[in-house]
């Protein structure tokens, strides 16, 4: 059975009817596959199917546990263990990577998105310690601890998808008891808290006009040190938060951390960048297996920022055991002319894409660039908000178009195919180093429908490309003179 067709039965069993839209998402680095379903009253749900049952095991009992205790992570409507599939709460599309990617601008690291990160702090502790609370840890997948073994399988990961495939020399056993070394010293600290294990940006999802912090992702979750969720979020690669604000990140969820539990700073932090280093070659090994091993060029572009993340670490910090060889093949790294050349161009690409709003009554933009191509793509086809009366003085910024949309299942099917299309070209683009791409959307009066299109493919394009994106309204101006 098709996975369209699977989710649909889903459907249908939770429902008594088939859903009246189903549109794929993207796809991140996993086997799992998500759909946005849409019943004829417009409500949406996400469906997921993920072949590894055992995973699905320990998502679906993590959540459960979670939303029993208040804590805000996705509705349960309906599993299907059988057949691989569950149905949950749609929470949107805006995580806080793609947050941070509109909002910050070169090395701006606004306030809005500073307190953000601090309230998503103040509830890390609740996961770590009342989450851990009467979770069942017998589901936990593939072991119920980030112990020794699974400390010795992220390392390997990095060392023989990593090192192996970008060609870095190493002495297997002097790197092997370097390992051990360092997996030794950070078993030394409490492990009896719940790790979520991949606490980062892509997985922390930002809500209505508060944008509240919701949570995913977490079926990897298992026993494990309070450190390692902390380095996840504040290392975090193409996040590139600047190292003062993660110092200053890292005191204020010590402050946090200490409403629950005494804490002595020195030392949390002396192990807290050990595991910083273990995650950091945890994801290099993702980002050569996806990157390299698999070719997904995408992956790549988070090389560069794991590398200076590794630079900072070997001149900043100072560790209490020796690990000669492993930083030697850091140092290595660093200068390598092989990875040097697997990384020239996933650094920011020089690809300049122009979005652009418009209405049709005042003809299509001009691309003053001069280059003549690009897309222009029409979306008088989608259901018009505009109406309605209730929405004439919005545009497509606004929550209340932003919900409308989000119940139509014409316009996700719409986006879903434009994605596609842009993604090929701008992958192109990048490959031949072109400098500028330009879409434009347009719709009757350029107020509603072009504009939350515009709006979706900047986050999108931001969230999976490392370019400059300009966003225009063309028209939307008027609109906001007319009804001030």
């Amino acid at each position: 059975m098709r996975e369209t067709e699977q989710v649909s039965e889903l459907f249908k069993q939770f429902s008594g009817e088939y859903p009246s839209s189903i549109s794929p998402l993207p796809q991140s680095g996993s086997d799992r596959h998500y759909f946005r379903l849409k019943n004829k009253q417009e409500m949406s749900f996400i469906a997921a199917t993920n072949p590894d049952k055992k995973e699905n095991e320990a998502f679906l009992s993590f959540t459960k546990h979670f939303r029993n205790k208040g804590f805000p992570v996705p509705d349960l409507y309906y599993e299907d263990i059988e057949n691989a599939c569950y149905l949950l709460e749609d929470l949107g599309d805006e995580t806080l990577f793609s947050f941070s990617q509109k909002v910050r601008t070169s090395q701006i690291f606004p306030r809005q998105l500073i307190n953000i990160y601090k309230t998503i702090l103040e509830f890390l502790p609740k996961f770590q310690i009342e989450g851990y609370k009467g979770l069942d840890f017998s589901v936990c997948y593939p072991r119920d601890s980030f112990d020794k073994q699974s400390m010795m399988w992220d390392m390997s990961y990095f060392k023989y998808y990593f090192l192996k495939l970008a060609h870095i020399p190493f002495d297997e056993q002097l790197l092997e008891d370097d390992f051990n070394r360092l997996s030794g010293f950070l078993l030394q600290v409490d492990c009896e808290y719940f790790l979520y294990r991949d606490f980062q940006s892509r997985n922390i999802m930002l809500r209505g006009e508060t944008l509240n912090p919701w949570f995913i992702d977490y079926q990897g979750g298992r026993k494990g040190a309070l450190q390692y969720d902390l380095a996840s979020l504040l290392w975090d690669g193409k996040a590139d938060i600047p190292y003062d604000i993660r110092t200053y990140l890292l005191e204020y969820y010590l402050d946090q951390l200490e409403k629950y539990i005494p804490v002595n700073r020195s030392e949390f932090t002396e192990y807290y960048y050990g595991y910083v280093l273990i995650r950091i070659m945890q994801a290099m090994g993702s980002y050569g297996y996806r990157g390299f091993y698999e070719r997904k060029r995408h992956f790549l572009q988070s090389i560069p920022f794991s590398l200076k993340n590794i630079a900072w670490i070997l001149k900043n910090v100072d560790f209490p055991i020796e690990l000669p060889t492993l930083f030697n093949v850091l140092e290595v790294m660093l200068e390598s002319k092989v990875l040097k050349k697997f990384t020239k161009n996933t650094q920011k690409s020089n690809l300049m894409i122009t979005i652009n709003s418009f209405s049709y009554q005042k003809g299509i933009p001009e691309d003053p660039y001069g280059h003549g191509g690009g897309f222009v793509f029409d979306c008088r086809g989608i259901h018009n908000p505009g109406h309605y009366d209730e929405y004439k003085h919005f545009t497509g910024k606004d929550e209340e178009v932003i919900r409308f949309f989000r119940k139509e299942s014409d316009m996700d099917d719409f986006l879903s195919y434009i994605y596609q299309l842009v993604d090929q070209t701008v992958e192109s683009y990048i490959e031949r180093n072109y400098s500028h791409l330009q879409v434009n959307f347009g719709c009757t009066g350029g107020q509603h429908r072009s504009v939350y299109c515009a709006e979706a493919l900047a986050r999108h394009l931001l969230d999976k490309y490392d370019i400059h994106v300009i966003l225009n309204h063309r028209d939307i101006d008027l609109w906001t003179r007319k009804t001030s």
